[in-house]
């Protein structure tokens, strides 16, 4: 058995979900690894990310979102509304968000505001999940004619580089 690593990088934005089709990404993937028959998988430690199996819907809006996407994320505005304020939902407390001031990325100052991204992390755990997997057979993802995999970044408070880790392993 032959294993394959490797990363897709994603810039999402910020002010509204970021949603990424990134099926060409892990083809291409496949391809590089040169395995044939097996799996692919994909995950996201990204707590307030979800990776997800959809049929690709061709209408888009003018951002370039799908219309299957606008009508999830207006779902889930619906069921989850926007974090807009501290303690409209109890999560971040004070532990928490004296952890978070305390972290040092050069990436993302820690400032209390970007705290405020509960409604990101219920909405992934609604939607889920962090991970997929794909049959690869002779080369090729098993998607069907329609498939895509998608990337959603649920945090919209600002833009963020995101990682896709990607396992390949077969024959």
């Amino acid at each position: 058995m032959k294993f394959h690593h490797e990363d897709i990088k994603i810039k999402t934005i910020q002010n509204r979900v970021s949603y990424h089709d990134i099926s060409q990404n892990a083809k291409d993937i496949v391809k590089r690894s040169k395995i044939k028959n097996g799996i692919i998988t994909l995950t996201s430690s990204h707590t307030t990310c979800s990776l997800y199996f959809e049929e690709y819907m061709h209408d888009k809006n003018y951002y370039g979102d799908e219309f299957l996407q606008i009508d999830i994320s207006n779902i889930m505005d619906k069921i989850v509304p926007r974090c807009t304020t501290e303690n409209q939902y109890y999560s971040p407390g004070v532990k928490h968000i004296e952890f978070g001031l305390g972290l040092t990325d050069p990436n993302y100052p820690a400032e209390a505001w970007t705290m405020l991204n509960t409604d990101a992390h219920i909405k992934s755990s609604i939607f889920g999940t962090n991970s997929q997997t794909i049959i690869v057979k002779d080369g090729e993802m098993q998607l069907g004619s329609l498939g895509k995999i998608y990337f959603a970044d649920w945090d919209i408070l600002r833009e963020r580089n995101r990682t896709v880790n990607v396992l390949v392993m077969g024959l």
